[in-house]
């Protein structure tokens, strides 16, 4: 189902899905032989050891859910953060003016601006540019970085057409900074970063102020800008979509990296202590930081061995869309040294780290040709090896082995939150609809692994909860969240 947005200028669109007993399942597998594993030990263990019937997911779920509560109760006591965001006014639609927003948090970088018009208007007009963020920003220092920014800001604001954005005289631009690395927030317009994820390494950035960062590098750059919100991707998202409909209690993130936030209840935080403990607000889980009862393999130990930051986003590791493909290649290249899978010797290119990556793993699994035929061309350009069909087989089946345990994963994490909001609200119990607004190219593109997802829910919630729980692709709108928190926060 497709959901247009009020305003005919707006890009982004919204789809829903929700959860019925009919099994959504839209695999393309016909090409696969079910006992072909059998022939090859180390498959069969792999697919073994990454299994997650319905009993074990319960299991990751319930300790998602303590984790959540010994974060809540006690800064730095669980495995997951817990992040107090600040956020503690969502959205009304009354906002008016003239926001931007900045998108860091992957390998592009998103420069947005939005022209707001209230409740009847909502969004009048939206431009946005995208750019590549160079590797060598991504290891370099936080001046480099954030000059880098700041440059294609003010590039951007001197294409702005004065006709369709009109900023009120006597006002600075303000903006909305999404900034989805772990961040321990002290206000809604300050935070400093706790650690890099992605393949980010900054030097010289951890503990500092990021908004300070962005302002001083602004200013150095003659652009009279400053941040007045700092939210994550996950936060955005939930603000954007909630911006539209007030049903919205859970945002999630699933690209190259993964994250969720949701709306808490203020009395259901004992670390908040002498502050406010009435109404709501919006918390940020870093559930990547997860670590306890997944079901991890030797791939997984010598991948995470050899990140850039071992022993740490173990959760993430498993179900986001930078890993999928690097599991993927190490299990074939292990399959090439003690079998026959692509003859006598394993193709150099697949001793390269990272030369799958996951959008090659959804195509191979969308092949529903006889001889699977896209599945040779795949490997062909990438790893430039000739196949026969067995080992498109077993190829497909690995594939597919990694994205069912990580969609299936990524479900126990929603359920986990939903759980926890269902503990302290009531609303599943009552029949009231729930929604989770979705955003992330690997939610968006990848069929199979949604599906995997989709089950996954339906299996831990039921069809009588599930029947009122939402999942809202939600594509775009984590920065039209990120400008409208910045008007909702304004200083004006």
């Amino acid at each position: 189902m497709s959901l247009t947005f009020a305003s005919p200028t707006i890009t982004p669109t919204i789809r829903s899905f929700t959860f019925s007993s009919r099994r959504t399942n839209n695999i393309v597998m016909s090409a696969i032989q079910p006992n072909s594993a059998s022939l090859c030990p180390i498959l069969t263990k792999f697919q073994n050891d990454c299994a997650t019937p319905t009993p074990y997911l319960r299991k990751v779920a319930d300790a998602i859910v303590d984790e959540m509560q010994a974060g809540l109760a006690v800064e730095g006591e669980g495995e997951l953060d817990m992040i107090l965001t600040y956020v503690d006014a969502l959205p009304s639609g009354n906002e008016e003016g003239l926001f931007y927003a900045l998108d860091l948090g992957g390998t592009n970088f998103r420069v947005r601006s939005v022209q707001l018009g209230g409740k009847e208007e909502r969004v009048i007009a939206t431009e946005s540019e995208q750019i590549s963020i160079p590797k060598e920003l991504m290891i370099g220092t936080s001046e480099e970085l954030f000059g880098f920014i700041a440059t294609k800001l003010a590039s951007f604001v001197a294409k702005e057409k004065p006709g369709r954005f009109q900023l009120e005289q006597g006002r600075k631009r303000e903006i909305g900074f999404t900034f989805s690395f772990p961040v321990k927030q002290t206000s809604i317009d300050s935070g400093t970063l706790m650690k890099w994820t992605k393949g980010f390494h900054v030097s010289g950035m951890e503990g500092k102020n990021v908004v300070a960062c962005l302002n001083e590098a602004m200013e150095v750059h003659g652009l009279n800008m400053r941040v007045s919100a700092l939210v994550n991707d996950g936060v955005g998202t939930l603000a954007g979509a909630r911006y539209w409909d007030e049903d919205v209690m859970v945002g999630v993130i699933l690209g190259t990296g993964t994250n969720a936030c949701y709306v808490e209840q203020k009395h259901k935080i004992p670390k908040l202590q002498s502050k406010s403990s009435s109404g709501t607000t919006v918390i940020n889980t870093e559930w990547g930081g997860y670590s306890k009862i997944l079901p991890r393999t030797v791939f997984d130990q010598e991948m995470d061995e050899k990140s850039l930051n071992p022993g740490e986003h173990l959760y993430e590791k498993m179900i986001s869309g930078m890993y999928l493909g690097e599991i993927v290649r190490r299990v074939l290249l292990q399959m090439c040294k003690t079998s026959d899978l692509f003859g006598q010797f394993a193709p150099a290119k697949l001793s390269k780290p990272f030369v799958l990556r996951t959008e090659h793993l959804c195509k191979m699994q969308e092949d529903n040709t006889d001889d699977l035929q896209n599945v040779g061309s795949v490997l062909y350009e990438f790893l430039e090896v000739e196949t026969n069909l067995n080992a498109r087989r077993r190829v497909v089946e690995v594939c597919d082995t990694v994205v069912k345990r990580g969609g299936r994963l990524a479900g126990a994490g929603i359920v986990a939150v939903l759980e926890k909001i269902e503990k302290d609200t009531k609303r599943m119990s009552s029949g009231k609809r729930t929604v989770v607004a979705m955003d992330g190219a690997l939610y968006e593109k990848y069929p199979q692994y949604r599906s995997y997802m989709q089950d996954a829910l339906v299996e831990l919630l039921g069809h009588k909860f599930a029947s009122d729980v939402v999942i809202k692709h939600t594509k775009d709108v984590s920065g039209i969240g990120a400008a409208v928190l910045a008007a909702t926060n304004s200083i004006y």
